[in-house]
């Protein structure tokens, strides 16, 4: 008997195996995470390499190598994430759950600030990441967002809830754009909010540190000859170990 084992692909892999979806037929209902990945690269061993770097996430949540993994979560593939991999045909849309947005519209600064001004808090800072032109010698024409979209949403409520318990209750909001971002363009906005100015300073570099480590969007770099999907450019990606190059 066999089982049917399902899972989301996104960015590099959509690509590699030609599809947003991967179905293959196991032996078994339930695996570790690494019996299961090396269950994966035997039964696509010209993806291996590729496969070796993923994570999978079940249920919307990274999973470590010793957990039990089984055939009727919600399975995904995610490679590592754009910290420094959509469709041509988008559909306008918004996912927004409270202070934390996934949009493929132009991102309004004002807005996402507006949302965590309030009398408690002293100091305001705003992280807005934009398209450069050069990435070392390479030209770059846009990039092109793609995001796996409820556990984004998920993991930017996280990043808030740490930030709220590292820096008492401060604020923080988060909008990422989704979908091709041309030159100067808006990416990302980071608000946060706090009593005061240090640990404003402090919390903004640890949302926008954070967000590159744990939340699942990938950008993929056009060129005028050519395009390449970017993942963690900070040492290997862990989104399930401790904070990485953070200091607070």
């Amino acid at each position: 008997m066999t089982y049917n084992w399902t899972f989301k692909l996104f960015a590099g892999l959509t690509e590699r195996f030609g599809s947003t979806i991967l179905e293959v037929s196991l032996e078994q209902p339930a695996y570790t995470t690494l019996q299961l990945k090396q269950a994966l690269s035997e039964a696509f061993p010209q993806q291996a390499a590729s496969l070796s770097n993923c994570y999978i996430a079940a249920n919307m949540q990274y999973c470590i190598d010793e957990q039990i993994i089984e055939v009727d979560q919600e399975l995904a593939l995610l490679p590592p994430v754009s910290g420094g991999e959509q469709s041509e045909n988008i559909e306008q849309h918004t996912v927004t759950i409270s202070k934390f947005e996934i949009t493929n519209e132009p991102i309004n600064v004002e807005e996402v600030m507006s949302k965590i001004i309030t009398p408690a808090y002293g100091a305001t800072l705003l992280f807005v990441g934009t398209t450069r032109e050069f990435t070392g010698e390479m030209k770059t024409i846009s990039l092109d967002y793609e995001a796996y979209e409820p556990m984004a949403i998920a993991t930017m409520q996280q990043i808030g809830h740490e930030i709220a318990e590292r820096w008492n209750g401060a604020d923080c909001a988060i909008t990422h754009r989704i979908g091709l971002v041309d030159l100067a363009e808006i990416s990302v906005v980071i608000a946060v909010a706090t009593a005061h100015r240090d640990h404003c300073y402090e919390a903004s570099r640890y949302a926008i540190e954070r967000l590159k480590q744990i939340v699942p969007i990938w950008k993929k770099e056009i060129w005028e000859d050519g395009s390449e999907w970017v993942g963690h450019q900070q040492g290997p990606w862990i989104p399930t170990g401790e904070v990485q190059n953070i200091h607070s």
